[in-house]
């Protein structure tokens, strides 16, 4: 049996149910988020685009912090941009100043045709730290 934990942040969008996924799977020390977008919590997205990538990457931190971890425990980062040219920009600025300094996480870029209506899309990996314990129970969701 695999150790397999759904995590949910506490305000979690509606998209987790419309399209049935879990906004993260923790298994051991390794927490692997789903893509998050620039959703409120209606699903709707957010209407500029640095608006969108400055709420994904707060639905991201939102996971994290359910997961017991943050921005500084990211191990792999992976953005998809429907204008790659005209939005990495925006993009390296927000998460200049979230992520911080080195060292920097594993970072790729994919340039997407369709992002169900957004326009940035970011997953990662993170490991959480040895001294946090597992999830809060009230905030995951075993599968």
């Amino acid at each position: 049996m695999s150790d397999r934990e759904a995590i949910f942040p506490p305000n979690r969008h509606a998209l987790y149910d419309l399209h049935r996924y879990s906004a993260a799977i923790r298994s051991g020390d390794l927490v692997f988020v789903s893509g998050q977008v620039g959703s409120r919590e209606d699903g709707s997205p957010e209407p500029s685009f640095e608006d969108q990538v400055r709420r994904a990457f707060a639905n991201l931190e939102g996971v994290l912090t359910a997961a017991g971890c943050g921005f500084d425990d990211i191990v792999d980062v992976t953005t998809f941009h429907t204008n790659p040219d005209a939005q990495l920009e925006t993009v390296m600025a927000v998460r200049a100043e979230l992520l911080g300094g080195p060292p920097y996480p594993n970072w790729t870029a994919i340039g997407a045709t369709w992002l169900a209506g957004f326009d940035f899309e970011i997953k990662v990996i993170a490991r959480v730290p040895g001294d946090f314990p597992k999830a809060d129970p009230g905030i995951s969701h075993p599968c």
